[in-house]
């Protein structure tokens, strides 16, 4: 039941990682390693802590168990992280369909509704099919501040009170335990807050509250995510570089790019049940590296999801014969929870008779390692992550692999990996343009842009 990474097709010739790069590569983890451990040792960043926090989870379990059979739907209003690893965690946990299902075949669990944008004609139509008395409202915000949650969270608490209904058993904050509106929000309207902790950013938080609360209001076990996670951080834990999953991965990453020009990360399981991980990973890799080093520099490969085997047929041939500038992660799953026999019919039309006797899941499979071999028989190199099953243990191990090598990348690219400068200033401009107060800097600044030119609209 241990994830493995197959990292085999990355060090091909032509095209890969040769022999002499990759020598190098353990005293560069090593410092890589040295640095996360001396930031984790300062408090600053908790996530690798997670799967021991007994107190958070023990927050989570005391809200859920009492509110399963209260709620036909659970509605998360989050944005980013808030709402990319909730909805991971849904479509790789529970099957898929599984939302359309009554209650007594959910087994009286809720279905899960994320509302990670602020485009009025979803959010109108989600509202208008819900009922509000059997709806509890998940508002997830570290500081209280998104304009886009808070901006739900003042349409569904209007609509709460338009219905005259207890927003304190309709609503629950996931916030920061000490600072932020969210909390004294939470005070003055009495509504039950579970916490963030200070030193776990948004792409981060899966593991917190953010990510377990939906999960356990859904019959997620998330004693087995966090136990998964807990066995991949150990194993992270090594100092040896060949024995470090994290470490191997965030190296070749980062070599790829700094070395063999290949900006272009693709993360592609071949699940449908892991469709939005990717999702997922791209925010996660994508906001902690792509950032100016302090000698201006920048760096940070370009994250792109893909699925197998559905983009065979779509980005695949870019892949093979495109730009040679991307690395290619597959995911393989060994085990699926249901397989379906193709049947042994018109044996005589040779286009279709080879395939009786196989499956569905051999098919897919057979596809995901006949990729990686093309693509490395091309010269594009390529590694494969192993899955035994989707299952909350695999699921907390990928996760916590993914976020701990995302760690140790930034330590490599020489920036810190738990910021996100680069999207303040386009925050400044909205709370501008919307009258925040306090923004009137930024106002100005908004006003000394140069104006749209006519001459350059067509």
């Amino acid at each position: 039941m241990t994830l493995r990474l197959d990292y085999s097709n990355m060090m091909i010739s032509p095209g890969g990682i040769d022999e002499k790069i990759w020598g190098g590569a353990a005293k560069q983890f090593a410092d890589a390693k040295r640095g996360f451990d001396s930031v984790r040792a300062g408090g600053t960043v908790g996530f690798v802590d997670l799967p021991r926090d007994a107190a958070l989870l023990d927050q989570v379990a005391a809200f859920a168990r009492p509110a399963r059979g209260e709620y036909d739907d659970v509605v998360i209003l989050g944005i980013g992280g808030s709402a990319l690893g909730p909805t991971a965690l849904r479509s790789a946990l529970r099957p898929s369909g599984w939302n359309m299902l009554d209650a007594k075949a959910r087994d009286n669990y809720p279905r899960l509704h994320v509302l990670d944008n602020v485009d009025p004609e979803t959010i109108a139509a989600l509202l208008a099919r819900l009922r509000l008395p059997r709806t509890l409202f998940i508002v997830t915000s570290k500081s209280g501040g998104t304009a886009e949650t808070m901006a739900q969270f003042l349409i569904v608490h209007d609509r709460l009170m338009a219905e005259k209904l207890d927003v304190t058993k309709q609503m629950v904050f996931v916030t920061d335990p000490k600072q932020g509106a969210l909390r004294p929000l939470a005070e003055r309207l009495k509504v039950p807050a579970l916490d963030i902790p200070g030193n776990i950013g948004g792409r981060f938080s899966v593991l917190t509250p953010v990510g377990t609360l939906p999960a356990a209001l859904i019959g997620i076990d998330v004693r087995s995510l966090l136990s998964g996670a807990g066995e991949m951080a150990k194993r992270c834990e090594a100092a040896e570089l060949s024995k470090n999953p994290a470490g191997v991965y965030a190296i070749l990453q980062v070599l790829a790019d700094t070395q063999l020009n290949k900006r272009i990360a693709v993360f592609m399981p071949y699940s449908d049940p892991l469709r939005d991980f990717a999702a997922w990973f791209v925010q996660l890799w994508a906001e902690s590296l792509g950032k100016k080093r302090q000698d201006g520099a920048s760096v940070g490969s370009t994250p792109l999801a893909a699925l197998g085997a559905t983009d065979q047929h779509a980005q695949v041939q870019l892949f093979m014969e495109g730009p040679a500038d991307k690395t290619v992660t597959f995911v393989a799953v060994e085990q699926r929870a249901t397989d379906l026999k193709i049947p042994a019919g018109f044996r005589d039309v040779k286009e279709l008779g080879y395939l009786a006797g196989h499956s569905l899941g051999e098919l897919i499979d057979i596809e995901q390692r006949a990729t990686a071999g093309a693509l490395a028989r091309r010269g594009r190199p390529n590694m494969t992550i192993h899955l035994d099953r989707v299952d909350p243990a695999h699921v907390g191990q990928l996760m916590m692999l993914l976020e701990i090598a995302t760690a140790y990348a930034g330590q490599l690219y020489g920036i810190d990996a738990f910021n996100q400068p680069g999207v303040e200033l386009g925050k400044q401009f909205a709370y501008a343009l919307l009258g925040r107060p306090g923004a009137d800097n930024a106002k100005q600044e908004w006003e000394s842009l140069p104006k749209g030119d006519p001459r350059w609209t067509v």
